[in-house]
């Protein structure tokens, strides 16, 4: 089953469970409403009250849970979940208006206020047993629900019966005495009635200003980040904000990364984060946010480098010296060949600036200012034996070298910037590649000495067996 498909099962069974409360709630409230004015009962009258609460509660819950499974629109970018928090808070207000009215008559009737005895039949006692019965089925299928689906307002409907489970077994204790001639029993089951409502509304309450209040869920934050700090390349976990909206969490994962790593590989570290919180928290709906950061394991070259990348600029052949205790720093840069003379000198300026300002204004940096190549160049074939003369003289050279063999695949194009030069040739997989560097430049030297309309030469060196 997808994402989707669960997401759209889960919306019918929570409308499918708020439209059988509320048929039920209506049914019970109707035959506690009658028992009660049958038998004048308190503490059944109260019972009735609730369930008229109770069943306006269920209605409310069953549009709050439709709303809630709208998805995102362009006024709420973070869905209608809190629908459900709104409804259940709702429940909660008048769950205590209604232990508080239900007390006060209670306190009333203790004091000699009741105008008429209660009378108890088997109706009375029918109706209660009814009602207990459906109270524990409705409680514990909502509540297995709730917990399945993330539902509040479900959740809240659960604890409103659990708490009509309870008042309805006090309900029963309190006619019992009746029944033996103790009229006060009913008054003491009101306040017992009164005393849950009271306890359901707060716990309630609690959770629904949690929920509205963006609390973070129990636990939750430690278990992302032990998933998070597990993900290789994350150097730190920086933020973790979590809230529960609706069936959905929702929130933000800020990590540290190495500001050495290419754009590609931190794309690739916040869709692995997301990947392993999804597999471990399916609900979960969380942005990953990667910051880079200078680590303490960054080399001097990787920090030139990053310099130089932050200004789009290309620099090589990187030299570090230390002399004097002073460290000193060269390199080549290149700009386009088109420039003048007194703007690339700008543009060497400022980074070396940079590179002051990144590793310290005691270092001496010195840049040497080259032409890029970048232009297009269009040519055709050299002359095959032109192409064979200088094959030979690549391979003459590479056989006098220790690191270098097997020239092969050797190209020659002629171009209106003169001849351009491509070949292949191998090494040793476990040679520097400074070694193999050096020794096929001077393979490049010994073809630009003896053919000097040759105006770039590229030679490949690849591994045996590449």
């Amino acid at each position: 089953m997808t994402v989707s498909e669960a997401t759209n099962d889960a919306a019918a069974r929570k409308q499918r469970a708020a439209a059988a409360s509320v048929a039920a709630s209506a049914l019970l409230t109707l035959g506690k409403l009658v028992a009660g004015l049958l038998s004048g009962s308190l503490a059944l009258l109260s019972e009735a009250l609730h369930g008229l609460i109770d069943t306006g509660a269920t209605i409310l819950t069953l549009f709050a849970v439709r709303a809630a499974d709208r998805p995102a629109d362009a006024e709420h970018h973070y869905g209608h979940g809190k629908v459900e928090a709104v409804a259940a808070l709702a429940e909660t207000g008048l769950l205590i208006v209604l232990a508080c009215g239900v007390l006060y008559e209670a306190i009333q009737r203790l004091m000699g206020h009741a105008s008429t005895p209660v009378e108890v039949s088997w109706i009375v006692f029918a109706v209660l047993g009814v009602s207990i019965v459906v109270d524990a089925v409705r409680w514990r299928s909502l509540a297995k629900i709730a917990r399945e689906t993330k539902s509040e307002a479900l959740a809240a409907d659960a604890m409103h019966f659990s708490s009509d489970l309870v008042a309805s077994i006090c309900v029963s204790i309190g006619l019992i005495a009746v029944s033996y001639g103790f009229q006060r029993g009913d008054s003491f089951a009101a306040i017992g009635v009164s005393l849950f409502i009271f306890i359901a509304g707060y716990r309630l309450g609690r959770r629904t200003i949690d929920t509205l209040m963006d609390k973070a869920p129990d636990g939750l934050t430690d278990q992302v980040r032990t998933i998070v700090e597990r993900v290789p390349g994350v150097a730190d976990v920086e933020d973790i904000r979590l809230r529960q909206s609706g069936a959905m969490l929702i929130g933000e994962v800020a990590v540290a990364v190495a500001r050495t790593l290419p754009v590609e590989r931190i794309m690739t570290i916040k869709q692995e984060i997301t990947d392993r919180i999804t597999a471990a928290l399916p609900e979960a709906a969380l942005v990953v946010i990667a910051n880079s950061r200078a680590l303490n394991d960054e080399t001097v070259l990787e920090r030139v480098m990053i310099t130089a990348a932050r200004k789009r600029l290309m620099v090589h052949h990187v030299t570090l010296q230390e002399v004097d205790g002073i460290r000193s720093i060269g390199f080549d840069l290149e700009v386009d060949g088109r420039m003048t003379l007194g703007a690339a000198h700008d543009v060497a300026s400022q980074l070396e600036a940079a590179i002051r300002d990144e590793l310290g204004p005691e270092i001496e940096v010195d840049t040497h200012i080259e032409p890029m190549e970048a232009r297009e160049l269009h040519g055709e074939n050299a002359p095959a034996e032109r192409t064979a003369a200088i094959a030979a003289t690549l391979q003459e050279a590479a056989s006098a070298s220790t690191v270098i063999s097997d020239v092969h695949d050797v190209r020659a194009r002629q171009t209106p910037a003169g001849l351009i030069v491509n070949y292949h040739c191998r090494a040793t997989a476990e040679a520097s590649i400074e070694d193999v560097h050096q020794a096929v430049d001077l393979l490049d030297r010994r073809v630009k000495t003896q053919f000097t309309d040759v105006a770039r030469i590229v030679g490949h060196a690849e591994p045996y067996g590449a």
